[in-house]
């Protein structure tokens, strides 16, 4: 089968890793269910593959991807929940300390068939097409669930998101815009913040700018580069959510002194259960919510695509269809 995956790991040139073509995929339990796709989505995970953070070399070959979409061997149009609890968890899969997501342990959804748990599909919503739905399982439930169950916000209050234009963020703006949050975001282009503004949210900032007030929660994926600004910019007793650090994970200052006088609360969070992924298609069919989509490319050219993430000129998603 067609596929994008990782034949080797190289942390200072993840793209000559990267391969496009035909694999034939590892073993998976037998009672899992095959899913021809029809649409993926990239996410930085997959570049982090590509460099062999989360992946080790044993595991090479390994078909890349989180998100998808597609249709079972019975006919029924599923988006995937891509974190795959191990044997016999129950609860909530994102605290199983054994957990995978798809493309670390098992192939993953840049492929033109994967093989998962019958646990980790939901029904597509009538109606959302499967570029959109194939934005939605791993940045938008990652945003879903900072928004809406860690960073204890009601309709009215002022949320910070850092770093306008990346999946996760496009995703809380329009997210929260849409549950009547105000939300405010940052950007080191300006053409982003004006995109961002665009689609929901309130007003942008340059990245570390002084803002007209103190905010309720600060949905933070950035890391080192944000986190002093994120710390200083949030009321006290708010919540900052951390579900990243794409710019490295050790700020100058931990602030630790401002977020103990000022009761602050630090909330991490990692991707979301299939629970909250059927609650957050259902919230979006409702609302009528579509995902920003930077481009979208047949498989054959995810290289492209993969180029754009790594340079991070991207607004939005980058989509893959196998037609």
């Amino acid at each position: 089968m067609l596929a994008a995956y990782a034949a080797t790991v190289n942390s200072q040139d993840p793209l000559s890793a990267l391969e496009v073509g035909d694999i034939e995929a590892p073993q998976t339990p037998s009672d899992w269910e095959t899913v021809t796709l029809s649409a993926a989505a990239l996410n930085h995970h997959d570049v982090w593959s590509l460099r062999g953070v989360g992946l080790r070399e044993d595991r090479l070959p390994m078909v890349l991807g989180c998100d998808g979409v597609g249709t079972t061997s019975d006919g029924e149009a599923v988006v995937l929940h891509s974190v795959i609890a191990s044997p016999g968890w129950d609860g909530d899969e994102t605290l199983d300390p054994r957990r995978t997501l798809l493309s670390e342990l098992h192939p993953g959804t840049l492929a033109e068939r994967v093989r998962v748990p019958r646990r980790n599909l939901v029904p597509l919503p009538d109606g959302m097409s499967v570029e959109h739905a194939a934005c939605v399982s791993t940045s938008w439930l990652t945003a879903y669930r900072m928004v809406f169950v860690q960073a204890g916000v009601r309709p009215g209050d002022t949320v910070l998101v850092q770093g306008a234009g990346g999946g996760v963020a496009t995703a809380a703006v329009q997210l929260g815009a849409a549950a009547g949050l105000r939300v405010w975001v940052t950007s080191r282009d300006e053409s982003k913040g004006e995109r961002a503004v665009q689609i929901g949210a309130d007003r942008a900032f340059a990245s570390g700018e002084r803002l007209p007030g103190k905010v309720d929660a600060v949905i933070e994926t950035v890391g080192a580069a944000t986190w002093s600004h994120s710390i200083r910019s949030l009321k006290p007793g708010g919540t900052v959510v951390i579900a990243g650090t794409t710019s490295g994970p050790e700020p100058e200052s931990a602030e630790l002194t401002r977020i103990f006088f000022q009761q602050m609360r630090i909330q991490g969070s990692t991707m979301g259960t299939r629970a909250e992924l059927g609650q957050l298609l259902s919230f979006m069919a409702d609302k009528g919510i579509e995902p920003v989509i930077d481009s979208v490319r047949p498989l054959a050219q995810a290289r492209s695509a993969f180029q754009a993430m790594i340079d991070g000129d991207v607004f939005g998603k980058l989509v893959v269809t196998m037609r």
